[in-house]
Parts: structure tokens; C-alpha cells; sequence
């Protein structure tokens, strides 16, 4: 049925057509009424101390604004992640900003954090309770003039109302943002978010989402940062400013983010990398081209324990992770595997 309407919705302008199914979405007309796999022990799990019926999330970028994540729960989604929020509200990039490449089953984005603002988004939250685990993904706002400041007004603007928070230093689409990678910066970030996570006497947990464009000489200084700092998760990883000559859509050389299934072999070897410093210490969520049981395995192969996907959910269709978990199940069942977590960070045959 999607592939249908996929036709028709590919017609129209990506933005716009997004903003329609957040729309649909509020009317909360779909739900994964094919997944013969909820509560299924195979893919049981928890997440920060909480129990989840499978570690498929909802990637930052879809759910902006906080308007449609019971919804997400609905379409079958284990957890979801909202924003990015800045502190103020802002309007983004100028448009066009989102681009589709179908040949390369990929988008590039220069959104520019667009979103409401955090005190709009948190009273949202708090009038619509989440029926799942939630997550909320923090940024700067461009033109501050304290962007470490940014991140404490977000984590204090919803350490009590969401189950997560996740520090955003990796969107290529806001200037210097990725400088937060290097030593100094990344431990001032940290010292302050975790210093006023203790003022607030609160145990939220911490993630912390990195960019696929870093040295391979910053891993380590990154994981051992991360291990000082007892952060919760890390996310691997946000969208790719490179690997562009390869790929076939017109739009290729678009400046912005790239996402989908040219970032999964990048995801892959970065979470690998990760995995071996940081092994189950620190717990990895794995992020790039995700769209397929097949695709889901070799990420959790890779390190990974749990997953998110945004850009799979716009060719694939709103059924998306039932698909998943169906053909995921199939090889794990062929692996006598009894339950997902068995295969992280290792090789199977």
C-alpha cells in the first residue's frame, strides 16, 4: 500500500511532504497492526533501566516539535527521540533544505535545527504524558553567544519530564557545532552538563550524539572522555557532510547532512571502533541506514545494542518496524539466537 501512495507523496516537495504526515500522524490513524512480534522475547530489552519491547527507536529529526511521538510508540517503535530543541525558538535555513536521492535511497538535510523552542516543546510533553521511553535531543541555537550555556538551559528545561537526554555536537547544518569533538571543548561540555546534572540532584541518564566525519586519532580521546564522564550512551552516528562522489541522485552535491543507506557501512565501522574501547561500558545506539532486518543485524554485529532510524521510515513506509523485527527474528531463529543481545560486538557465521 505504501509503495503506492509513495509515488504520489515523492511528488511533492520533501518538507512539505513531512510536515503532512506529522500531520496524519496527529490523527494517530496508523498502528503496527501487522507486527505478529510485539512482546516478543527475542527482542526484549531495556534502555536506561527500563523495560522496552524491542531497541528499534525513532531518530532525532522527525518528531521535532514533540507533536507526534505516541504515535510513533503505536507504529511499534521501542523508543523515540524528539528535536532537536534549542533553548529559543528558530526558524532554520532558508528553503529548499531537504533533498531526496530515491536512487541512493538517502536524504540530505540543512534544517538548521528548525524548532519551537524548548519552553513551547517541554509544555507539550507535559500536557501529552508519553506511553513509551522518551528521549529528547539538545542543541545550541545559531546565533547564541553561549553555547554551552544552551545545552544547561535544555537539560534543565527537561531533566523531569523526559527518560533521556541526548547532547547534540554532530549536525553538520550549524557552524563550528561539530568543534565540540575536540578535547578541550568536549571535556568543558561535559564538566558543565554533568555538574548541573548534579546541582539538580537528578539522575537523568546522558547520551551523547557524534558525527561520522571524525579522525580516527579522536576515537579513543572520545571514548575515554566518555568512560570519565560515566555517559550513559553514545549515538552513532549523526548525518555525513562527505561520501558524495559515489552516489547517483541529482541532488548528490547539495550542501548538508547526509542520511540513509550511503552513511551505513561508515555507522558500521565507527560503531566497531567505538566497541572496542568502549566494549559494554558504555552502551552504543546505532544510527545510518538501517531499513531491514539484514541491515539491523550487522549493526548489533557491529557493537551496537540498540538501534534508530529515521530516513529507512520514508522509503520503507510507516510499517517499518514490524518489516524489521520480522526479518530480524528469521535470522536470528537460523543463528539460535534466543534473544538479540546475545550477538553484540561479536561475528557470527
Amino acid at each position: 500500500m505504501y509503495s503506492k501512495l509513495k509515488k504520489l507523496i515523492f511528488k511533492i516537495d520533501p518538507e512539505t511532504a513531512h510536515n503532512l504526515a506529522i500531520k496524519s500522524l496527529k490523527f494517530n490513524l496508523t498502528s503496527n497492526i501487522f507486527d505478529e512480534n510485539i512482546n516478543s522475547p527475542i527482542f526484549e530489552t531495556k534502555l536506561f533501566g527500563k523495560k522496552i519491547d524491542n531497541p528499534i527507536g525513532l531518530a532525532a529529526g522527525f518528531d521535532k516539535n514533540a507533536e507526534v511521538y505516541n504515535s510513533m510508540y503505536n507504529l511499534g517503535f521501542g523508543f523515540v527521540e524528539v528535536g532537536t530543541v534549542t533553548p529559543l525558538k528558530q526558524i532554520g535555513n532558508p528553503k529548499p533544505r531537504v533533498f531526496r536521492l530515491v536512487e541512493d535511497q538517502a536524504l540530505i538535510n540543512r534544517l538548521g535545527f528548525n524548532n519551537l523552542g524548548a519552553k513551547n516543546i517541554s509544555s507539550r510533553i507535559r500536557l501529552n504524558r508519553p506511553k513509551g521511553l522518551l528521549g529528547v535531543n539538545l542543541g545550541p541555537n545559531k546565533d547564541s553567544e553561549n553555547r554551552l550555556n544552551d545545552y544547561v538551559i535544555g537539560l534543565k528545561t527537561f531533566y523531569d519530564i523526559v527518560d533521556y537526554i541526548t547532547i547534540n555536537i554532530s549536525s553538520p547544518n550549524t557552524e563550528k557545532l561539530r568543534d565540540f569533538h575536540e578535547d578541550d571543548n568536549f571535556e568543558k561540555l561535559m564538566t558543565l552538563v554533568f555538574n548541573e546534572k548534579e546541582k539538580l540532584n537528578s539522575k537523568i541518564p546522558i547520551a551523547v550524539k557524534i558525527s561520522p566525519d571524525i579522525e580516527n586519532n579522536q576515537i579513543e580521546k572520545i571514548s575515554s572522555m566518555l568512560i570519565k564522564f560515566k555517559v550513559n550512551a553514545v549515538i552513532i552516528s549523526n548525518t555525513t557532510d562527505g561520501l558524495r562522489d559515489n552516489l547517483l541522485g541529482n541532488f548528490k552535491y547539495q550542501k548538508g547532512g547526509l542520511s540513509g543507506k550511503p552513511l551505513e557501512k561508515r555507522s558500521n565501522l565507527l560503531i566497531k571502533k567505538f566497541y572496542a574501547f568502549l566494549g559494554n561500558k558504555i552502551d552504543i545506539i546505532g544510527v545510518g541506514g538501517i531499513d531491514s532486518g539484514k541491515s539491523a543485524f550487522e549493526k548489533f554485529l557491529a557493537g551496537s545494542s540498540y538501534l534508530q532510524l529515521y530516513t529507512g521510515m520514508v522509503y520503507q513506509g510507516p510499517n517499518i518496524i514490524s518489516k524489521i523485527k520480522r526479518e530480524l527474528k528469521e535470522i536470528l531463529i537460523e543463528k539460535k539466537v534466543k534473544n538479540f543481545r546475545e550477538i553484540i560486538g561479536k561475528s557470527l557465521n
